[in-house]
């Protein structure tokens, strides 16, 4: 038999209101919209399965007793059926006496969102105005769903125990079997005058603003859990989480990977031989990057701890610079009789260049070279 306090983490002298705290930290930990996987999802169901039980008086004082409604019980039909296993076997029923009138009060359902922010919200967090469509409680019948002086009577059909009880035949004879009550639905009592407002149902949807506070270092895909933002249950009933998920919108100058950034800067050909101070844009602002002389295209600069702020951890990731030497394709003539002298200098006026392999391997070839077939 199943250990459903095992399962909960609590004593078996916890009270509701224990069971019911164990059961929603398990729960927003084990949910597949935030922990998704086979494991995670097996563990959700015996969770689950373990508040349907110990969440209900009844049932929880059957289990004490070494009944189990999910896996058999100590005693009975020898193979781990109570009697009201049997019967819901046979004809889809539970035994007489079984149930009785369920609450109408019902827990919510949880909601799923998602929030487009930007790259600087991103890294370093903050707060966000949402605006979230959902179920409050009715404000003019409180949730209880009729009319204000109004309330509930007791079922004419099944006498307020929410099921009607069938007899029916089979091979152990004549048995009585229960089933919930059409009438009532299985509340045991109805509603005479619903509520104008909300119909009956004890809550309706509005609009509402919601502040969240972002946390520095999210990215595309993650969720934030907000617990008991959800809507409200029917006639009031305990609010189901809201989940918002991120989605960072791209940015003119920098590319995420991971937690760093990384953009391009366009360097002169004069200031990439020469080395210069260049102004670059980071999230904080502005800074200087030195360029030493002789700065190559391709080569990049990193600028530590100015990149994406860690989710989990302390510091930062870094801005990668990847330098970007352009060559001028437009000279005029004195510009151009500059870099022939400078050519001319280096010994450069007739360049004949440097082949590469893969392997990174050069050597200079000139026009003896290829006459020798080399």
């Amino acid at each position: 038999m199943n250990d459903y306090y095992a399962d909960l983490g609590v004593a078996r002298e916890a009270t509701p209101e224990d069971i019911k705290k164990a059961y929603r930290k398990k729960a927003r930990q084990l949910h597949p919209d935030v922990n998704p996987g086979a494991e995670a999802e097996a563990e959700f169901k015996r969770v689950s399965q373990a508040y349907d039980v110990l969440g209900d008086a009844a049932k929880r004082a059957s289990y004490d007793r070494g009944q189990d409604p999910y896996g058999g019980a100590t005693g009975g039909f020898g193979q781990g059926f109570t009697f009201s296993d049997i019967m819901d076997a046979f004809f889809g029923g539970t035994a007489a006496g079984a149930r009785g009138p369920r609450s109408r009060t019902q827990r919510g359902h949880d909601a799923l969102i998602r929030l487009d922010i930007d790259l600087p919200t991103a890294a370093f967090g903050g707060e966000q105005t949402l605006q979230i469509d959902t179920a409050v409680v009715c404000s003019t019948c409180s949730g209880a769903g009729a009319q204000p002086g109004s309330g509930t009577r007791t079922c004419d059909v099944c006498s307020g125990r929410g099921e009607v009880q069938q007899v029916q035949r089979s091979f152990l004879g004549q048995v009585m079997t229960s089933r919930p009550c059409q009438a009532c639905r299985g509340f045991g009592d109805v509603i005479e005058h619903p509520c104008f407002d909300c119909s009956g149902e004890g809550r309706v949807r509005t609009r509402r603003d919601l502040t969240l506070k972002v946390p520095g270092g999210v990215d595309t895909g993650t969720r934030i859990a907000l617990a008991g933002e959800g809507e409200v249950g029917p006639y009031g009933g305990e609010p189901g989480d809201l989940y918002v998920e991120i989605q960072v919108e791209p940015h003119d100058v920098f590319t995420r990977r991971g937690d760093d950034l990384h953009c391009t800067l366009e360097v002169p050909m004069t200031a990439a031989a020469l080395g210069a101070t260049l102004p670059v844009e980071t999230l904080d602002g502005p800074v200087e990057v030195d360029l030493r002389p002789g700065t190559q295209p391709g080569q990049t600069l990193p600028l530590a701890g100015k990149g994406i702020t860690h989710l989990r951890g302390e510091g930062r990731g870094d801005l990668v610079v990847h330098l970007d030497v352009k060559v001028p394709t437009r000279l005029n003539d004195s510009q151009r009789e500059l870099l022939a002298q400078l050519a001319e200098s280096r010994g450069e006026s007739s360049p004949t260049g440097r082949m590469g392999s893969p392997s990174g391997h050069a050597r200079r070839h000139s026009l003896w070279d290829a006459l020798r077939g080399r």
